[in-house]
């Protein structure tokens, strides 16, 4: 088998259809579908069952007796997947028919141990894309990417040569920030290569519920993901400021809202980090500017940012859309 595409199932009985429709709907044809039943208490894996009796398509159901967590069921079936490539898909997303087939084609032309292409956030009655730079190889995509900011490590837009996750699985029991696992998985990849085409659609059922992730339990996870990454690429040769690239990103989202408490949580986090902001050269020089409004206290200036990016420029945005 070639690709194994690993879908974790809890609680998505909604949305489940359309993307088990768009996964039997790949135009690749050399796929095994890994289903992990997450101990889901819905009709999530009856929907699944009877949508894939219709293709005849290579189909694996592994289950949790008990709700063990994303990172959890993503280990599951990496660990038990037989593909030479692995796609990790989440339950309420789809694919585009041929993403599979083009991701995996560019990396077999390229010789590349991991393929990755831009995506749409999708809500519900609008949507947009997200594009991605070109990298060569996974320590510059790290570097200049995830570090610098410039590209995402989700684990969804990205074809991944099976054997990098060898020695590394996702962090149980630490949801938020589990997707931090994607950063020594790509520093191992010697050649990575970029498909310009929008293959994937996450979808955000509530767009403005962003703050509502920032629980003590989430706050902790992040934490705790934070520090576990940063001690797996301890061996590769990252500087002190690429760190602190990474830092200043981890808790940029702090700003974005205009909350006071978020304020502080940015002014409470890796404040070693603060003194790199200008030279991030690979973000715009708004985002540095917002910033540097946080490091010198100037919160007016910070929600005035929140406003004109939210209310004017998404404005215009979604109305000439």
């Amino acid at each position: 088998m070639k690709v194994s595409v690993i879908i974790p199932i809890y609680n998505v009985a909604p949305f489940i259809e359309r993307c088990v429709r768009s996964l039997m709907e790949q135009t690749f044809p050399d796929i095994e579908f890994v289903f992990v039943d997450d101990g889901s208490p819905d009709r999530s894996m009856d929907i699944i069952r009877r949508v894939c009796s219709e293709y005849g398509r290579e189909v694996r159901f592994l289950v949790h007796t008990e709700n063990k967590g994303l990172p959890a069921a993503r280990n599951t079936g990496i660990d038990e997947s037989s593909g030479e490539w692995i796609l990790n898909v989440d339950s309420d997303d789809w694919l585009e028919p041929t993403m599979v087939e083009h991701l995996y084609n560019a990396a077999v032309k390229a010789d590349a141990d991991i393929a990755y292409c831009d995506y749409y956030l999708d809500f519900g009655g609008s949507r947009r894309r997200l594009g991605n730079p070109s990298f060569k190889d996974g320590e510059t995509m790290v570097r200049e990417g995830y570090f610098g900011g410039t590209a995402k490590y989700n684990v969804w837009n990205k074809l991944v040569r099976a054997r990098l996750f060898e020695g590394i699985s996702f962090p149980e029991g630490h949801s938020m920030g589990e997707d931090m696992t994607m950063i020594p998985v790509t520093a191992r990849a010697a050649r990575v290569v970029y498909v310009q085409e929008a293959l994937y659609h996450y979808f955000k059922l509530n767009p403005g519920a962003y703050s509502n992730s920032f629980s003590a339990k989430n706050l902790e996870d992040v934490l705790y993901n934070v520090n576990r990454t940063l001690e797996s690429i301890r061996k590769y040769p990252f500087s002190e400021k690429d760190i602190a690239f990474f830092k200043l990103n981890i808790k940029l989202p702090f700003l974005m809202s205009g909350s006071r408490e978020q304020f502080r949580l940015w002014k409470e986090w890796f404040p070693e980090a603060d003194r790199y902001i200008n030279e991030n050269h690979y973000l715009p020089l708004r985002t540095r500017m917002v910033q540097q409004f946080a490091a010198h206290n100037l919160f007016f200036l910070v929600r005035l940012y929140c406003f004109a990016v939210d209310r004017i420029y998404y404005g215009i945005h979604r109305l000439f859309r």
